[in-house]
């Protein structure tokens, strides 16, 4: 049954688009070396998003403001955020009462190349992250450079980054959903973390995503049996 199951999986991957979300393996060196789904570059003036059900991109917002992400940003496959990452930032804020997303985990992606759009996959490689915390949600931001990008594959750390392009992307994500004229803050990051609290967050994910969607697959070898 396991061999029957497993050719109907690759037919069916060769037949029809993955879904970006759930379709794209996160990678077997992961979490020191991932799959990403790429949905917004820093030349787009839309904010770009995935739609959970269809799996294409759909236009979320239009950029209201001149702030841009200046880096590649999407997310991780077969990742979400929940349970366990809502414990781990409430281990390591205090914070009690915060819960996850629901989504899948971020990604800011390094790289000196210009890429002119997303729905792409690029391999990337975790340095650190954000711990950001986003109306009582955490919504922690991976921080990653490019697989075998001519520059950025020097940086193996957070630590390696210049103060000033941190504070550029922190800038980025505390002000996007911000409103002229109010001091009012939906965002906050309560840590900037190195390379092992990344790989930890990842794998905190990636059992969210076990838990939540890890019938997919029993479904898929159910039908097949029937059939």
């Amino acid at each position: 049954m396991t061999e029957d199951f497993n050719s109907l999986w690759q037919s069916l991957a060769l037949l029809l688009r993955s879904h970006p979300w759930h379709g794209i393996p996160v990678g077997e060196d992961a979490p020191k070396m991932l799959n990403t789904y790429i949905e917004t570059v820093p030349s787009d003036t839309v904010k770009y998003e995935i739609d959970k059900k269809s799996g294409f991109l759909k236009v979320d917002r239009p950029q209201k403001y001149s702030s841009i992400c200046p880096t590649l940003y999407g997310f991780i496959p077969q990742t979400y955020c929940s349970k366990h990452i809502a414990e781990l930032c409430a281990e390591r804020t205090g914070r009690d009462y915060v819960i996850g997303d629901d989504d899948p985990l971020d990604i800011c992606v390094l790289t000196e190349k210009v890429i002119s759009h997303g729905d792409i996959i690029v391999r990337a490689i975790p340095i650190g992250g954000f711990r950001m915390i986003d109306g009582g949600q955490a919504d922690d931001k991976i921080i990653a450079v490019m697989h075998g990008d001519g520059l950025y594959s020097q940086w193996n750390n957070i630590e390696d980054c210049p103060r000033a392009f941190i504070d550029r992307l922190k800038h980025y994500f505390l002000t996007y959903k911000d409103l002229p004229g109010t001091d009012d803050r939906a965002c906050e990051i309560t840590h900037v973390y190195g390379r092992e609290e990344a790989m930890e967050v990842i794998r905190r994910a990636r059992l969210d995503y076990s838990e939540r969607f890890g019938h997919l697959e029993e479904m898929m070898a159910r039908v097949l049996e029937d059939s």
